[in-house]
């Protein structure tokens, strides 16, 4: 898949790093340090804003983004509180913020909790209509499914009409990222024509942030100033792992 001038699902992965500030002044100045820095696409965590109710000012700050942004990447995304964000929101606010974010010319990619929403393939095929691309995904804070249910969710997930799928899962034992890493390798050869991201969380977890490009996970993300899940890798250093995975992968 190629969004604008960048390649995604092949390769070595992108390094997604999360805006998670509360001002608008301080997630301006995060966009445009992190333009500038080794990241490929930007995360803007609306749920981590104060003010995200404040529609106007969502709206300014995606204007005042997009001159900023230039080749990098840009992911809107609403954790709601079930998924593991930092707030719970009603429906219809939740739809109204999609509905900013298709508008917009910076965002490329709006993040969907798939089975947190209602009718959720007419809401994808709305956003998709407007040019924007689609991260399915979900968020398992308890554990990690079986295999079969792993592949039953990106499955599902792909089928729904998203251009991306998206797992994320709490491992308690190693044998549950080796789960997660087969089933990420299996889906990624089986559905080439779309992108998958998974996720272990945790320190258990790391090793599936830096494999991307050995088992398919197409996105991996860092952080700057504040981590949006644990076991995240600091920016830096999660380019300097990525570039030796890749040179290793080569």
């Amino acid at each position: 898949m190629k969004i604008r001038e960048t390649e995604v699902g092949t390769g070595r992965p992108l390094v997604c790093v999360p805006v998670l500030e509360k001002t608008k002044e301080e997630v301006i100045n995060e966009i445009e340090y992190l333009a500038e820095s080794a990241a490929d696409m930007i995360e803007w965590r609306l749920d981590a804003f104060e003010h995200f109710t404040d529609y106007n000012e969502v709206r300014e700050i995606l204007q005042q983004a997009a001159p900023l942004l230039k080749k990098k990447l840009f992911l809107y995304t609403f954790r709601t509180a079930r998924q593991g964000g930092m707030a719970s929101v009603d429906r219809e606010t939740l739809t109204d913020l999609h509905d900013l974010a298709t508008e917009s010319e910076c965002v490329d990619l709006i993040d969907l909790e798939f089975f947190e929403e209602e009718h959720t393939a007419r809401q994808i095929r709305k956003i998709q209509k407007k040019g924007k691309k689609i991260v399915a995904s979900h968020h398992d804070l308890e554990g990690t499914p079986q295999m079969e249910v792993m592949r039953m969710l990106l499955d599902r997930m792909c089928e729904g009409g998203a251009d991306i799928v998206k797992l994320v899962v709490t491992p308690k034992t190693p044998e549950d990222v080796l789960r997660l890493l087969a089933v990420t390798s299996e889906f990624h050869c089986e559905n080439k024509e779309t992108p998958i991201i998974t996720v272990a969380m945790g320190k258990l977890g790391e090793i599936s942030r830096v494999s991307g490009e050995t088992f398919g996970s197409c996105v991996t993300f860092a952080s700057h100033k504040k981590k949006s899940a644990p076991g995240q890798f600091d920016l830096e250093e999660m380019r300097r792992t990525i570039d030796m995975m890749h040179q290793v992968c080569e």
